[in-house]
């Protein structure tokens, strides 16, 4: 890690922060299962690694599985991936799935406000993208049911302010939950 005046990031001159192999800011802290941070030295959940190239089958599938154990933030870096890989006619694709993942992120961590406002903007941005494209089931994602299941969810989150369980209110990409 090299140290930063103030005036390069914001943080107090002589703080250090987290750098990868090429220099750029990373934040090294262990996450829990939601995505956040832990103490250093704390026991977290593997991190997914970054600019992984999957296919989108692959993409598919390890996000599903990332839902399925209850790490939504997790499985939006996986979408992230994809959003920034794959040819600019899919990426607003990939994007609003990343905002589905971390709209539930939000709301299993307790902020219905912010979990309501991204399950709509993901919905929005999937149908939109399934209308424009003419593709309503690209790789076996149900994007009408995705979208339905992320609307319902961002009114119940809105209308209830529960925390809900990730896992437990997963989406199944590939048809609704």
């Amino acid at each position: 890690m090299e140290p930063l005046s103030a005036s390069d990031d914001g943080t107090a001159a002589g703080t250090e922060r987290d750098r990868d192999g090429a220099g750029r800011a990373r934040n090294a802290r262990p996450r829990d299962g939601l995505g956040r941070p832990l103490p250093y030295g704390a026991t977290g959940v593997e991190r997914q690694p970054e600019g992984v190239v999957r296919t989108p089958e692959r993409t598919v599938a390890e996000a599903q599985a990332l839902l399925d154990a209850g790490r939504p933030f997790h499985a939006h870096e996986v979408f992230e991936d994809a959003w920034k890989s794959r040819p600019d006619d899919e990426r607003s694709l990939w994007r609003g799935l990343a905002q589905l993942a971390v709209g539930l992120t939000h709301a299993a961590r307790g902020n219905p406000t912010g979990g309501a406002r991204l399950l709509r903007r993901g919905a929005g941005a999937i149908g939109e993208w399934a209308a424009e494209s003419g593709r309503a089931v690209p790789y076996g994602m149900d994007l009408g049911g995705l979208a339905d299941w992320a609307r319902a969810l961002a009114t119940e989150v809105e209308e209830s302010a529960a925390t809900v369980d990730a896992a437990a209110r997963a989406p199944r990409l590939g048809g609704g939950r």
